[in-house]
């Protein structure tokens, strides 16, 4: 509940800025209206993200390109999840939204383009707009007021007229207001007299066709108060006490204050033009961690001030951060959080314990079933996870304020993946000029890692070794998740230097033909048939180990130079690959 007060007494607090909190990685929201991509969004729509808890406030910019700001520059929209905008949105355009969210401490801004979509092509002219200032048949409007109006949807600008007479135009004759909801007539309106006002909306397909006319009449003549400004807190101040004793500059002339407070720029949800006789108040029960926005408006017996601009202001207290006095530093009470993204628990076994790594003075899990319903399956900081998919971890400090523990949670989305042990099916042995190449193909449920001749590693997550010298290698896999290891040893009993690196078919003799070379000894073919490819992967040559070899002809016609592969298997049904040169 919110109680006023309207105690004189003078309130002093101080405001440090020395905040010292590392940045951690921050979840970025996405557009839940229009959806990222969406096609023909009617221009009148509003803009809708998901909240990430623990920001204090959004900042929203809209453009026609990535990351512009000519429609909307980094308004800051608080704690609000939607936007409208109040000129709504240009017709047949891509429009990108950037929000970037604000956290208290000196934790930087940060910038999240969370998509873009494309309006629709308007082709009908827009309908009338409503007079919301100085409504129809009002009495006594100070003679130096603006005329306002409400977004006419499909507008892209407003044509104004202004008279002492029914349709009389000679204050504004048909003005062209452009793309504004307010127009200030350059001199007063004449006192003690009946204004006559027609806005008319338009765009490029026409003008709205009989808008209605309405009338109101002028006060005499008296200066009306000016605006004023906030003295505690500052505009812009953050670590404002739950508790804030508010004050503003006193305005000369004013016999009174209209006071509106919001926890967004267009809400009055905290106050609504609460009327106060003196520049001061205490306003009690804010939430804590968060942007509120106030307006003040002095107005006396001739109206309110003019342009009056709004201000903010964000609470610290509840969870904090805590500015400490005496240490200067920030105090968080939410506890820092390491679980990791994703745990993996052993397939064919009961359930897997996990222990949190974390400090905390409690904790839950969560099994996630749908976006809305949730599971609590542990409030220690062990749980046993015997399933895979989604889960939520909630680690959590608490502290006492005004007689009531608060819990001060982090929270964290992580996934629970099966694994089993690795299976080698083959290790694939390739020749290059640096050495060996060896691929290792796994099957499993799992995620892998490799090591080179040691089972203690060091492991690597590419499947494949390259530069390794010839000899005997033992591959090992191993699980990520501690599901087991598997291991495979290739012997060469065939070495690759049986095969001629290069030939050159010109007829000379020498090096004119392509064949594998037994080793010197025992003379023995240790190979069965060899297949020769292009670079391309087609088959050009099959040769028998015992024959000449091959030629360099493919189709009856020489083959271009260039390098190809062969494959072929050793007598122990092993295979092996290579490449050579045909050189011309």
């Amino acid at each position: 509940m919110i109680k006023i007060s309207t105690t004189y007494s003078f309130f002093l607090f101080f405001i440090l800025l020395m905040f010292c909190h590392e940045l951690k990685a921050q979840e970025c929201p996405i557009l839940s209206s229009p959806l990222n991509g969406a096609m023909n969004v009617e221009v009148t729509s509003s803009i809708s993200w998901n909240n990430i808890p623990g920001i204090t406030a959004y900042i929203i910019s809209i453009g026609t390109t990535p990351g512009g700001e000519e429609i909307i520059s980094r308004l800051n929209v608080g704690s609000a999840t939607t936007y409208n905008p109040p000129l709504g949105l240009p017709e047949n355009n891509q429009i990108y939204v950037t929000i970037s969210l604000f956290q208290l401490g000196n934790i930087p801004e940060i910038s999240c383009p969370i998509g873009s979509f494309q309006t629709v092509n308007v082709t009908v002219p827009p309908a009338c707009t409503t007079i919301n200032n100085p409504l129809n048949g009002a009495t006594n409007i100070n003679i130096g007021s603006n005329i306002n109006w409400n977004y006419a949807p499909f507008a892209t600008g407003y044509f104004i007229s202004i008279g002492t007479t029914s349709n009389g135009t000679e204050i504004a004759n048909n003005l062209n207001a452009f793309n504004n909801l307010s127009y200030n007539p350059p001199l007063d309106l004449p006192p003690n007299t009946r204004i006559y006002v027609r806005v008319s909306p338009y765009n490029e397909n026409g003008i709205a066709p009989n808008c209605e006319e309405i009338s109101f009449v002028t006060a005499g003549l008296a200066p009306l108060p000016n605006c004023t400004a906030l003295i505690t807190p500052l505009n812009g101040a953050i670590n404002v006490p739950l508790t804030p004793f508010l004050e503003w500059n006193p305005v000369a002339g004013a016999t009174g204050y209209r006071l509106s407070i919001g926890s967004s720029p267009f809400l009055r949800d905290i106050l609504d033009n609460a009327i106060f006789s003196s520049n001061s108040t205490f306003v009690i029960d804010f939430e804590p961690n968060r942007t509120f926005f106030i307006t003040i408006i002095p107005f006396n017996t001739t109206g309110d001030a003019i342009g009056c601009t709004q201000e903010t202001f964000s609470t610290i207290l509840g969870c904090g951060p805590f500015f400490d006095n005496i240490t200067g530093e920030l105090t968080f009470i939410n506890p820092e959080i390491n679980v990791p993204d994703e745990i993996g628990i052993c397939l064919n076994t009961q359930s897997t314990a996990y222990t949190s790594p974390d400090t905390a003075e409690g904790f839950r899990w969560y099994k996630v079933i749908s976006v809305t319903s949730e599971t609590l399956i542990s409030t220690s900081a062990e749980v046993n996870l015997s399933e895979s998919g989604q889960y939520r971890y909630e680690a959590f400090n608490t502290v006492s304020q005004d007689g009531t523990v608060i819990e001060c949670p982090t929270t964290k989305l992580f996934n629970v993946v099966a694994s089993e042990a690795p299976t080698i099916n083959s290790v694939r042995v390739t020749e290059t000029a640096l050495g060996l190449t060896l691929e290792t193909d796994v099957q499993g449920s799992g995620s892998y890692e490799y090591a080179l001749d040691d089972i203690n590693g060091p492991y690597q997550d590419n499947n494949m070794f390259r530069g390794v010298p010839p000899g005997n290698h033992t591959v090992y896999v191993r699980d990520k998740n501690g599901c087991g290891i598997a291991e495979e040893t290739i012997q060469q009993d065939l070495t690759l230097e049986g095969f001629p690196k290069f030939f050159t078919p010109n007829g000379d003799g020498v090096n004119d033909s392509w064949q594998y070379i037994p080793l010197m000894d025992t003379g023995e073919i240790n190979v069965g048939t060899i297949y020769i490819f292009n670079r391309f992967g087609a088959l050009v040559a099959q040769v028998d180990p015992t024959t000449r070899g091959w030629n360099g002809l493919f189709n009856g016609k020489a083959a271009p130079a260039s390098d190809y592969w062969f494959k072929t298997l050793s007598s122990d049904n092993k295979q092996i690959t290579g490449h050579f040169t045909l050189k011309r």
